[in-house]
């Protein structure tokens, strides 16, 4: 690819990791494009489950990806929109996590989101999050960042944020779900979760957000 290509720095890792909330704020400090990858896998779960697709059809999974209509919100807005329904509370369900690991295991509907996720670069930049963001889908990006904590601290902070949003949680269940989800994401034949050999992996488990921008930030400063 030319070296002339909108300028992209990819943030990468697990659930849980403050791969979101990290990438916003990278993105709005920058001036940057943002691409919630994981969206997507979580839109399309969302859709075959409303459809009655199975999670074994492959190929209408990846006819439904091909075809979904999407939307995200700009800037602050954190709307997300499917068939131009915002659905932004409906997608961070742990019933469409579960769904979206599962459809982003089967290779056809990585291939039929990959050339829609590379249409997010733009200029003047885009910050891409994801689980393969940097070794797959911008395996070129000039800054690449991978995020991780512990499992324990993931389920604790995923538990904070259902239990703000007055979402009944089980800390034991959201922990075996984390556990789960890295394992089908670690050992999936296709683009599996692992650190791009030149990212710079950050332990996000004892810093504060913060903390963890600012490292970000000093990163594409280099």
């Amino acid at each position: 690819m030319s070296d002339n290509r909108p300028p992209v720095l990819t943030i990468d890792g697990p659930g849980g990791a403050g791969k979101g909330t990290i990438s916003r704020l990278a993105a709005e400090r920058l001036g940057w494009h943002y691409l919630d990858s994981g969206a997507l896998y979580r839109l399309l779960g969302l859709s075959a489950v409303e459809q009655n697709i199975p999670v074994d059809d492959e190929a209408a999974l990846c006819d439904l990806a091909l075809a979904l209509q999407i939307r995200f919100g700009a800037g602050h807005d954190e709307s997300v929109y499917l068939e131009e329904r915002e659905v932004s509370r409906l997608i961070r369900s742990e019933q469409a996590g579960t769904m979206a690991s599962k459809v982003a295991a089967l290779p056809g509907v990585r291939a039929a989101l990959l050339d829609r996720q590379r249409r997010f670069r733009q200029e003047p930049g885009l910050v891409a999050d994801g689980r393969d963001m940097g070794t797959v889908v911008f395996n070129d990006a000039a800054h690449k960042i991978f995020l991780t904590a512990s499992a324990e601290e993931r389920a604790e902070r995923r538990y904070k944020q259902l239990i703000a949003k007055g979402i009944d949680a089980k800390i034991g269940d959201l922990l075996a779900d984390i556990q789960a989800r890295d394992e089908r994401d670690s050992q999936r034949a296709v683009a599996p979760l692992r650190p791009a050999d030149d990212a710079v992996v950050i332990d996000t488990t004892a810093l504060s957000i913060e903390q963890v921008i600012e490292k970000v930030m000093d990163i594409c400063r280099i």
